[in-house]
């Protein structure tokens, strides 16, 4: 007989941690403005992303790395501001927190006080245990990251999938045990193979969050804009496209624009 799955008003870290023990799978999404946050938050998304991917699909950057902390608190707090239920993550930007504990610590307080987000997320592992530690000693929760980490992306020269070597497979399964010991409260593992991944899944307690990463882990995280499908020149076999956004708002705009020229719009009715 089946268990009645739980139903959260408001999603916090414990309510994560709860629904991996529970066996819930966890639903993740981003955001980056008022107006999408409020809709996605709507739709009973756990987890609300304010992920540094606002660098590539609302800036146009190529990559994540140019975003600095003062966007990320703008987008996070547009995006804080439309929400009543889901948990709002908040991406540390690259270059404040790799390397200097200290300003790892002052960029998450900003992060959180002038944005209003419940937590952040951090790409690394071992290398970046001071500031993981630093942050965690000031009350405030982190979420890990593995595997594909973006803001590495010069560093690892490739998109491809990472871990499928041995040596790396096992420093991401010591890593993920590492997060959870330092007391992040989630995990987002992305682009290695499922077998891995659902492997870390079992062997820690926090919840993992994929993307790219199988169905054997805990939850799932797409971009937004990917799979509605507002993007169309990224195709990763990880994403599934749930509408064709592109062509149906081109559509519109191009309608738009010829009723306007032509005069269609405004009629008698849409006008005083």
């Amino acid at each position: 007989m089946s268990v009645a799955k739980k139903q959260y008003k408001r999603i916090t870290t414990k309510s994560l941690v709860d629904m991996k023990a529970h066996g819930q799978k966890i639903s993740m999404l981003t955001a980056y403005d008022y107006t999408m946050a409020k809709i996605v938050d709507g739709a009973n998304i756990d987890v609300i992303l304010v992920g540094d991917s606002a660098s590539n699909v609302m800036a146009g950057h190529e990559t994540t790395l140019p975003i600095t902390l003062d966007q990320m608190i703008y987008h996070a707090s547009s995006v804080v501001r439309g929400i009543t239920r889901s948990l709002i993550v908040v991406d540390l930007p690259f270059g404040n927190y790799q390397s200097d504990p200290k300003l790892a610590l002052r960029s998450a307080i900003r992060i959180m006080k002038e944005s209003g987000g419940h937590a952040v997320k951090m790409e690394g592992g071992s290398e970046i245990k001071q500031s993981i530690k630093r942050i965690l000693n000031a009350g405030i929760p982190v979420m890990g990251h593995l595997g594909l980490t973006p803001q590495s992306i010069y560093k690892f020269g490739t998109y491809t999938v990472r871990a499928k070597e041995e040596e790396e497979a096992i420093k991401l399964m010591e890593d993920a045990k590492l997060l959870e010991k330092l007391g992040c409260f989630a995990l987002v593992i992305e682009k290695v193979p499922a077998a891995l991944a659902q492997k870390v899944a079992e062997s820690i307690t926090i919840p993992v969050i994929g993307i790219g990463a199988g169905n054997g882990v805990d939850g799932q995280v797409l971009v937004t804009h990917d799979m509605l499908g507002m993007t169309h020149e990224f195709n990763p076999r990880f994403l599934r496209r749930y509408l064709d956004m592109y062509d149906q708002m081109k559509d519109a705009f191009q309608r738009y624009s010829a009723d306007v020229k032509s005069g269609d719009f405004p009629s008698d009715k849409e006008q005083y």
